[in-house]
C-alpha cells in the first residue's frame, strides 16, 4: 500500500515481510526440537538414575564379599562412579548440541586455536585419568587410607577421576590432581614401629632400668590386642654428643601407635621415678614409623 505522497507504508512494508514467513513450519521446527531436548534431558536422567542404582547395587554385593577390603570397594566406588558421570552428560551435552543442528565433530576438528586449547586441556585430563587409574591399579592407596604426598598428610577421603582429595588431620580438605601425584608415602599399610628411647648417664644403673621396663611390659602387653610384634629391650645406643639412651622397640596395628606409645612411656618414666633413678632432662624421644 503507497501513501498519498507517493512514499511506501512503513507498517505495510513490515507486514509484507512477517507475510512471507511461514509460521506454521516455524511453530512445528521449534516445537519438534523442544520436544528432542525434552526427551534427551528426560533420558539422560532416567541413565543417570538407573547407572547409579545399578552400581549401587554392584558395589553393595562387593562390600559384603570379604574377599574384598572396604576401603578398596569404596575406592573403586567413588571413581566408577564418578567416570559414568563424566560420560553420561559429555553424550547429553553431544545429544543436544547435535539437536541444535551444530555440528559437534566438524567444529572440534576445525576449530584452529579452539581445538589446539581443547587438545593441551585434554592432555591433563587424560594425564590425571591415566595416573588415577595405575593408582589404583596397583594398589598405591584406597580410600580411608593415611598417607603423605608432598607435603599434604591425611586421610584419602575419595579418588576421582581426576582428583585425589585427602583430609589433613586439622580438616582441610585438599583436592590434588591425579597428575601431579609422583611419590606417595603411605602410612597404613602393615604394622606400624614405635620405638622409645629414654636418655640416661653413663652412671644410671642400667640393669635396674632395664628389669622396670621389663616389668612394665608383662603388666601392660596383655591390655593392648593392637601389639603384634614385642616390646624388645634393644639396649643401649650411642646418640652422639656424650647422649646415650635405652631403647625399646615394638610393632602395633596402623592407627594404635600413639595410645600404646603413651600408655607405655607414662608407665616406665613413673616406675623410674618412683625407685628414686634420676634421669637427664632430656630423658626420651619417641619414634613412630
Amino acid at each position: 500500500m503507497a501513501t498519498t505522497s507517493g512514499t511506501t507504508d512503513p507498517l505495510s512494508t513490515w507486514e509484507d515481510f512477517l507475510a512471507k514467513f511461514r509460521w506454521q513450519n516455524i511453530v512445528a521446527i521449534v516445537a519438534q526440537k523442544a520436544l528432542e531436548l525434552l526427551f534427551y534431558t528426560i533420558l539422560f536422567i532416567i541413565l543417570q538414575r538407573v547407572a547409579k542404582l545399578v552400581l549401587q547395587h554392584v558395589f553393595k554385593q562387593y562390600r559384603r564379599s570379604e574377599k574384598y577390603s572396604t576401603s578398596r570397594v569404596n575406592t573403586m566406588d567413588t571413581l566408577v562412579t564418578n567416570g559414568t558421570n563424566y560420560i553420561l552428560f559429555f553424550l547429553y551435552c553431544y545429544a543436544l548440541l547435535s539437536a541444535l543442528g551444530v555440528p559437534v565433530g566438524t567444529l572440534i576438528a576445525g576449530a584452529g586455536v579452539i581445538s589446539l586449547a581443547l587438545g593441551l586441556g585434554a592432555q591433563g585430563f587424560v594425564s590425571d585419568v591415566v595416573t588415577g587409574f595405575f593408582i589404583i591399579l596397583e594398589k598405591q592407596f584406597e580410600v580411608g587410607d593415611v598417607v603423605q604426598i608432598d607435603e599434604i598428610t591425611g586421610t584419602v577421603s575419595a579418588i576421582g577421576i581426576r582428583t585425589t582429595q585427602v583430609t589433613s588431620f586439622d580438616g582441610t580438605l585438599n583436592f590434588i590432581p591425579n597428575r601431579n601425584i609422583s611419590i606417595v608415602s603411605n602410612k597404613s599399610r602393615g604394622d606400624m614401629r614405635v620405638l622409645i628411647q629414654i636418655h640416661v648417664f653413663p652412671t644410671t644403673p642400667l640393669g635396674q632400668v632395664q628389669q622396670i621396663i621389663a616389668t612394665k611390659n608383662k603388666e601392660l602387653v596383655p591390655k593392648y590386642d593392637a601389639i603384634t610384634r614385642g616390646p624388645d629391650d634393644l639396649g643401649v645406643t650411642d646418640l652422639g654428643q656424650g647422649n646415650l639412651a635405652l631403647q625399646v622397640q615394638m610393632y602395633v596395628k596402623n592407627g594404635a601407635q600413639v595410645k600404646v606409645q603413651n600408655a607405655f612411656l607414662s608407665a616406665y618414666l613413673a616406675a623410674i621415678h618412683d625407685a628414686g633413678i634420676t634421669l637427664p632432662t632430656n630423658a626420651l624421644n619417641l619414634t613412630k614409623s
